[in-house]
Formats: C-alpha cells, structure tokens, sequence
C-alpha cells in the first residue's frame, strides 16, 4: 500500500457515509420516499456504516488483487494476545459501564433489558455485524498506514478524530441510534477508544478481530445506559493503557505498520 492511498482511504469512506446521511438532511422527503425512512436497521444505514471496510477493500483490491484480499483478511484470524487484553474485553469494558452507571439516574432499572435470552442474542448479532465491521477500515488499514509516520499515540488521536467527525451526520438525523446522544462526549470517548484499541492492536500483532471484538464490548446492548459518564471513565482508561504501554505508545519501535498479513 502507498502512503497516498490513506488520504483516499478517507476520501471513499466520508464520501459513502456523508452522502447517505447528507441526502436524508438536504433531501429529506424525496428519499423518505424512495427509501423508507432511515433507522439503525436500514440497509442505506448498514451501507454508510460499511464505509470504512469498502474503502478498505477497495483499495486492497486495486493494489494487491484478490490474494491481497486474502492476506488483509486473514488478520481477522490473529487471536493471540495476553491475558491483560482479554482480561480488558471480558472484565473491565463491563465494569465502566456498569460503574458509570451508578452515576446516572433510572440507569439500573433494568439489569437484563430484553424479554428473553434469545431477544438479547438477536440484538447482539445486529450490533455485531454493524459497527465492528468498521474495523476492517480503520484499524486494519487507516491505523498502519498512520503508524508509518507517527508513533502509535498520535495515530489513536489522529484516527479517534477523524472516526468522531465521521459519525458527525448521524447525530442530526432523528431514527439513527446517535440522534439520542451528546456529541462532545461521545467524540472526547471516541477518541479514548482509540488510543485503548491502538495498543490492543499493536500487542495482537495487528489483529482486526480483537479490535473488533473490542468494538463489540463497547456497543454491547447488554451493559446499561451509562452516558455520559462512561466517557470519563474510558479516558480513565486510556490514560492507564498508555502509562502501562508507554514505551509501545511513544515509538514507532513495533508498531503495526503493514496492511497485509506477511
């Protein structure tokens, strides 16, 4: 991959996100219309939350060929990391959640918030064929290629903006799942969120399926409703993730620099 196939890697993913959110605020009524009107579960909704891993893909594609396909995927196959990071993905992304939640009020209402086990098992295949798909794009390709110029702190900001900003439409948009949330902690999370993912990335050897597992945890419909205080403690979190993986954070020493599985 060449450094310049970033800067398009952004391009097509804003591009097909931007203009699907874009149409239902500038033309609202004609793509009601013509599309329904949008939710969390539309395909138009998938198709902007796919935009990372299609621009990933695509990009793969014109440079690699189809065997270039196979290796950027196979990272979905890398499993291998420390107990530490399970220890993370199991314990501690439960933990915020349901610590913030003493903070917010009606919040434990519900401890099991489906009317079955199956309903809960349904919701959680949705969420995660939605967002952890992201993945694919921006830590599988956008988080090397940014790692061959800085080192892995600056990439997380950097990446953890632009993933904020990507998401800026669907918080204007009644029916999508962002409509209900604050913006400023939402994006100060995000960006929290990345600087953890980045050094679960780098630790895994690159892996794309434990960023998306991490992705997953995250958006569980298990855990309560702690907003906006679980945003405080995953910047808790990210401070403690970078004092202990300092060295890895603040040095291109070992950071994932390649899209391609070697």
């Amino acid at each position: 991959m060449r450094q310049r196939d970033l800067m398009m890697f952004f391009v097509i993913t804003f591009l097909i996100a931007w203009s699907i959110l874009g149409l239902y605020l500038l033309a609202s009524e004609t793509m009601v219309r013509l599309f329904g009107s949008l939710t969390g579960e539309h395909p138009l909704f998938y198709l902007a939350v796919y935009a990372p891993a299609i621009a990933a893909l695509i990009l793969v594609v014109y440079r690699h060929g189809v065997e270039g396909v196979r290796r950027f995927l196979s990272r979905l196959l890398l499993w291998k990391a420390s107990y530490y990071w399970y220890g993370l993905l199991i314990i501690v992304i439960p933990m915020v959640f349901y610590l913030s939640a003493l903070f917010k009020e009606g919040a434990y209402d519900s401890l099991f918030p489906f009317s079955s086990v199956q309903a809960y098992l349904l919701a959680l295949l949705l969420m995660s064929i939605k967002g952890p798909v992201e993945e694919i794009g921006w830590r599988g390709l956008a988080l090397p290629m940014l790692q061959r110029r800085m080192a892995p702190l600056w990439a997380a900001l950097v990446l953890g903006g632009a993933w904020g900003i990507w998401h800026l439409p669907a918080f204007l948009l009644s029916g999508t799942p962002q409509s209900a949330w604050s913006l400023a902690p939402f994006f100060i999370g995000t960006v929290a969120l990345s600087v953890i993912v980045t050094a679960l990335f780098n630790s895994s050897r690159g892996s794309i399926l434990l960023a998306a597992l991490f992705h997953l945890q995250v958006i569980n419909p298990l855990w309560p409703d702690a907003q906006p205080y679980d945003t405080w403690l995953f910047v808790m979190l990210a401070a403690v993730v970078v004092w202990l993986n300092h060295h890895a954070m603040l040095s291109r020493k070992g950071a994932i620099t390649e899209v391609l599985e070697i």
